[in-house]
């Protein structure tokens, strides 16, 4: 007979207690995540936060999922399902539903492509990277769900040309084409690091100083990519380019001998040390650079979809992106020191996504019907010391606060204002877009010139909140605008308050800001539009809008 200490016994109490009133769908895969994360808070003595509200649950999955706020229709709809099997029936909708298969694919095309290739990548016309053509190619994998290994395998092994109508046209040659220079060492990193979750750049120049991680793997896996080219057409009399293709061609390595077709790199002492394409787990391949022999960049692709680390990558990459942390930090660095918060759940979902024919959309499935990604974000004295950003381990025992991305941002902005129903082609809107993003970047941009897509609080940014145009044309009482129409329609004034709420932040006013907005009416004098301008700017520009919490 086990006797469980006092402190125990109350932890182990607040657990179930917990885990009664958080729904649980009857999934394996989703039972297993809870379980093991329970664990997690049993070991470290922490009590879970109280579920979340059913607003703040639908609000973060239709931001996660398809990258907007629900429109007020949608979130009273699943306020009125009475049904136990809501939640899974909303996930399902999002994910499989073909009325929302264009948003999907369209949230999921702007995350990878910005993991891809930058969020400039393709913006200036001297690039070879074409970023219509990178958009294209993804969208049309989402929308068909591609398992993720034929993606991965596509990217890398990709050939053609990088620009929608011409011959030849693929749009995955778009994420290497423009990593080729200083002999593909770009394109080494980034291979690794996106797909595999390994950081190789650091043992580019030596061994890595912590793990035994050394120099001959960069060079190694670089040895793949040195038959890969990029071949430019320029627009006449320009420096412009017109299309680029992405091609294979013999490579007779670096001591002019095509049937070794060795390369070199010189280590920290002077000594030259001679490498050939070996994978991160030892496999060889032929050390032929005739294509017609071995074509390496297929080879590598063959080896990194089969390899147990792309799954374990990927799934911590969808983790972090639903919880806010992946299981390490960073998020695409799992070198053999950097142990991951939870190994044995990291390897579980590898496995299950393997084993569930590399499915994406099961992937996000299983993530957000889970009990942590249910959790409030408000914090309790219980589970105050779970907080990452102490650079403690995360331990997901209430949903991580975070701010929207830009883009996310912006799609929830025509959406509360309704401005989606009206949108033009998907080209125009991605250029409309793109506009504003460009204008945000070039606000924000990080102090060593890179993207910054976080929004901190800062003066520059409340200043392009409060006064930008995308706000400005969203806070419009102009006659056919969406305050006009609300503030000139029949809802009674306390339904036109409760829709402005629950059109902006998932729930309806509260009592206090029930007694705010009257006042506004008193002090615009009985001017409901002048009101409802007031509250609704405010709203736009609370930390609760702009937070996924």
């Amino acid at each position: 007979m086990v006797i469980m200490a006092p402190l125990a016994l109350v932890l182990l109490a607040n657990l179930v207690s917990a885990a009664e009133k958080v729904f649980d769908p009857g999934i394996p895969q989703v039972t297993e995540i809870n379980l093991q994360i329970r664990g997690g808070w049993q070991e470290y003595e922490l009590s879970p936060s109280a579920p979340a509200t059913e607003g703040e649950w639908c609000r973060r999955v239709y931001l996660d999922l398809i990258g907007r706020i629900p429109t007020v229709d949608e979130l009273e709809a699943f306020f009125k399902d009475s049904s136990k099997s809501k939640r899974i029936e909303l996930v399902d909708r999002l994910l499989f539903d073909d009325r929302y298969v264009e948003e999907y694919a369209r949230h999921w095309t702007t995350i990878w492509t910005n993991l891809l290739i930058g969020r400039s990548g393709g913006t200036n016309n001297r690039s070879p990277i074409n970023r219509a053509g990178m958009q294209k190619y993804l969208r049309d994998s989402f929308a068909r769900n591609k398992p993720y290994d034929q993606l991965v395998y596509e990217l890398i092994s990709a050939t053609g040309s990088n620009t929608p109508g011409t011959d030849g046209f693929n749009g995955a040659v778009n994420f290497l084409i423009g990593k080729l220079d200083e002999n593909a060492t770009q394109a080494t990193a980034d291979t690794s690091r996106i797909f595999l979750g390994m950081q190789v750049q650091c043992t580019q120049c030596h061994n890595h100083p912590f793990n035994d991680w050394k120099q001959a793997k960069f060079w190694e896996m670089n040895a793949f990519f040195r038959q890969t080219v990029a071949v430019r057409q320029f627009q006449p009399g320009t420096r412009r380019i017109r299309v680029a293709d992405l091609a294979n061609q013999d490579f007779a390595g670096e001591g002019g001998q095509p049937q070794e077709a060795e390369i070199y790199y010189e280590l920290r002492n002077g000594l030259l040390k001679v490498a050939y394409p070996v994978f991160v787990d030892g496999s060889e391949i032929g050390r032929s650079g005739y294509v017609s022999e071995v074509e390496r960049r297929q080879e590598l692709a063959e080896l990194v979809a089969k390899s147990s680390y792309m799954p374990e990558a990927i799934a911590n990459r969808m983790w972090g992106h639903f919880l806010g942390y992946g299981f390490t930090k960073p998020i695409d660095d799992m070198r053999p020191d950097n142990i991951p918060s939870h190994p044995d759940l990291l390897n579980y979902l590898a496995d299950q996504f393997s084993s569930n024919s590399y499915d994406l959309q099961q992937l996000m499935r299983w993530i957000v019907l889970s009990e942590p990604y249910s959790l409030s974000s408000r914090i309790k004295r219980a589970n105050e010391a779970d907080d990452p950003q102490l650079g403690l381990p995360p331990r997901f025992s209430h949903f991580y606060l975070r701010q929207m991305q830009a883009e996310q941002l912006y799609e929830s902005l025509l959406t509360a204002t309704k401005a989606h129903k009206t949108r033009s082609s998907y080209e125009d809107q991605e250029a409309d877009k793109s506009a504003w993003l460009q204008q945000f970047v070039s606000a924000f941009g990080t102090d060593e010139g890179g993207e910054s897509t976080s929004f901190n609080g800062s003066i520059q940014q409340a200043l392009m909140m409060f006064n930008g145009a995308l706000i400005k044309r969203a806070t419009s009482n102009d006659s056919g605008g969406f305050l006009h129409a609300i503030a000139n329609g029949q809802m009674s004034n306390v339904r036109k308050i409760d829709y402005l709420y629950l059109a902006g932040l998932a729930r309806r006013p509260t009592r206090q800001e029930k007694m705010y907005a009257n006042g506004l009416l008193v002090a615009r004098k009985g001017d409901a539009t002048a009101a409802l301008q007031d509250i609704w700017w405010a709203i736009l520009n609370s930390n609760e809008f702009i937070l996924n919490h």
